[in-house]
This record gives structure tokens, C-alpha cells and sequence, in this order.
């Protein structure tokens, strides 16, 4: 199954909070609060998180990974002329393990590489997915307590994941 994407609208709201969610349960597991308490803090954190987004990066192009018509996660990307920012990747829990991800990164770094930029990102340290990274050809660029910077430069970044 192949994925696509498409442009964010307003009416993925709902869903775009379902995925937030997916990827901070839990952290909130742990907590002990009711589920109505972790519901409005994850809201509240969730629209922080756009709000940020809008204001830090106004020119990325918000995206919905669908398969088969169904929404199972987004992409957030900031294009600009000598190098890309990947801003956020996200899947729903069920997607995450079957290739999807590392299917849009490859394709993202092709596209990148094609418009002689660089693709850089940022990911928390813990993060499964910073292997994932280094598979696809991404190098730490810096880091600080909490994130690992990373880029890649795509010429030797089509190694099998």
C-alpha cells in the first residue's frame, strides 16, 4: 500500500488531535489522572504545539498522510532554498513499524536532494527514530539536553532501511 499526501484542512482538526494524542499518551500513563484531566492537558498542549507551528514556521506546507482514503498521519515541512526543514512526522500507532515513514523520508530526500538543498531535522534524543535517521543517511549535527539535530544531504542516503 502506497501512501499520499494531501494539504491540511480545517475539518482535520479532530484527527490531527487523535494523532498528537497517540504520541504523548504515554508520557501521561504514569500520571494517574482522570481520563477528562489528560484529555483537556493534551488539548492544551496540542494547541500550543499549533499555534507554535503557525507562528515559527508560516510557509511549511502542512500535509495529511493518507492510504487508501484513510488518515494515518502527517507531515509538516519548511522548503526553503538551500535547505528543508522536516518540522514533525507523525503516524497513528497502528502505521508505525510498516515502512510508511521511512517511504516519505526517502521520497523527501530525493525531492530535497533533486532542488540541491539539504534536509534537516530535529528529534528528541530517546526517540526510536533517530535510528531510523541514521539508516536513511541523516548525520548528528549537534545536539543539546533534550534534541539531536540532524541532515542529510541525499547523495548516499538511499540505503536500504
Amino acid at each position: 500500500m502506497r501512501s499520499e499526501l494531501r494539504p491540511t484542512v480545517p475539518a482535520d482538526r479532530e484527527f490531527l488531535f487523535e494523532l498528537y494524542a497517540s504520541t504523548r499518551i504515554h508520557e501521561l500513563a504514569s500520571v494517574g489522572w482522570p481520563a477528562a484531566q489528560q484529555e483537556a492537558f493534551l488539548r492544551m498542549q496540542f494547541n500550543a504545539q499549533q499555534q507554535w507551528y503557525q507562528t515559527a514556521y508560516p510557509g511549511a506546507e502542512y500535509q495529511i498522510i493518507q492510504i487508501e482514503g484513510q488518515s494515518i498521519g502527517r507531515m509538516i515541512v519548511l522548503r526553503e532554498h538551500n535547505a528543508w526543514l522536516l518540522i514533525d512526522i507523525s503516524l497513528l500507532p497502528r502505521n508505525r513499524g510498516r515502512g510508511v515513514g521511512s517511504e516519505l523520508i526517502r521520497w523527501l530526500i530525493e525531492e530535497c536532494s533533486a532542488a540541491g538543498a539539504v534536509l534537516k531535522l530535529q528529534v528528541l534524543k530517546v526517540n526510536p527514530a533517530v535510528r531510523l535517521y541514521q539508516r536513511l543517511g541523516f548525520t548528528s549535527t549537534g545536539e543539546d539536553q533534550i534534541y539531536m539535530q540532524m541532515e542529510c544531504r541525499g547523495s548516499n542516503s538511499s540505503q536500504p532501511a
